[in-house]
């Protein structure tokens, strides 16, 4: 029979023969994670924002080993489009999500019919950066600490609004926390983003603001807000002169957010290792890490299981909220 006329499997067939053909079915299914395309990175949000900030800076830093990282931003449904297009997307390694705490920790309690699963349809690849809350006031609010600052909200009954950059958000549920453990009854009022939410806190539209806390250190030298606590669970490297809500007796009042990156399932996993490395390498940079840090993040550089833990707990602390509020977001 002449070699060009054997066929894959007659081949296989001559391949056991020499004790290796078992090997040739997964060698030959190995996808190959070649340097130089383009990878794209979706992020449910307008251009402009901290999450175009992150990715560009681990652009630079990747380059040479992944190839180009280009950000392809899909707002529209809080986010939940870039979701579900990477959910969708061919599992090579090239379509990448951009995972906020909102979208993979919230959502699931948040929406009744929500078309994807974090834990199920995605596989975690790197815990990038996080940031904390911030309590921030106008410049008119008669308080200049948290104590002062919940005993007049506490005079004010349901007459104070407190706005967030968005329903079902941490922004929105930072407040609800501090309404629990405080006894207040401030109302909230969603915003379309931090943008506008800045302008009227600024202006004293609305004289309460829970913003990252990046946020709030753009609008503290403007003099026209006070910056009070912070939500982590220690102080913030950013604005470590403030307290904690902890701090202050309110324990319960906990809220970090932060930014992920996750592969299409059934990624194979040796590109998930290629590129869990070389983000990893990246986020922890010198330069990466100081662009961060100016832009009110600080890096992670969590893998899978680290990040999936976070998940979890977020993800139960987020509904315990939910539930005890009543909310239920729009479909």
């Amino acid at each position: 029979m002449p070699f060009h006329s054997i066929d894959r499997r007659t081949l296989l067939a001559a391949l056991g023969g020499l004790g290796i053909g078992a090997l040739a079915p997964s060698a030959l299914a190995q996808p190959a994670f070649a340097p130089g395309q383009p990878i794209k990175i979706l992020i449910g949000v307008p251009a402009g924002g901290t999450q175009d900030v992150l990715t560009r800076a681990l652009a630079q830093e990747v380059r040479e080993t992944l190839g180009p990282l280009i950000v392809d931003n899909r707002s529209g449904a809080a986010g939940r489009i870039a979701v579900e297009a990477v959910k969708t997307a061919p599992p090579d390694g090239r379509t990448l999500l951009l995972g906020t705490a909102s979208m993979m920790t919230m959502f699931p309690s948040a929406y009744k019919n929500l078309s994807y699963d974090p834990f199920k349809d995605f596989v975690p690849i790197v815990n990038a950066a996080r940031f904390e809350l911030a309590l921030v006031v106008h410049k008119d609010v008669p308080a200049n600490t948290l104590a002062e600052f919940v005993a007049w909200a506490k005079l004010q009954g349901d007459k104070l609004s407190f706005a967030s950059y968005g329903a079902g958000t941490p922004s929105h549920f930072l407040g609800e926390m501090l309404n629990r453990s405080a006894g207040l009854k401030m109302v909230h009022v969603p915003y379309r983003g931090s943008t506008p939410a800045r302008q009227d806190v600024m202006g004293g539209t609305i004289p309460v603001y829970f913003d990252t806390v990046g946020g709030a250190q753009q609008m503290q030298p403007s003099g026209r807000v006070k910056v009070l606590a912070t939500s982590g669970d220690k102080r913030s490297p950013l604005m470590p002169s403030l307290p904690t809500f902890t701090e202050a007796g309110y324990k319960e009042v906990v809220a970090t957010a932060w930014f992920a990156y996750y592969a299409p399932l059934k990624t194979p996993q040796p590109i998930i290792d290629k590129l869990r490395s070389e983000l990893t390498r990246a986020v922890n940079s010198r330069e990466v890490r100081q662009q961060l840090l100016q832009n009110g993040m600080y890096p992670v550089g969590d893998g899978p299981d680290a990040l999936v833990k976070t998940m979890r707990e977020d993800s139960a602390r987020w509904s315990g909220i939910m539930k005890a509020v009543n909310f239920q977001a729009a479909d």
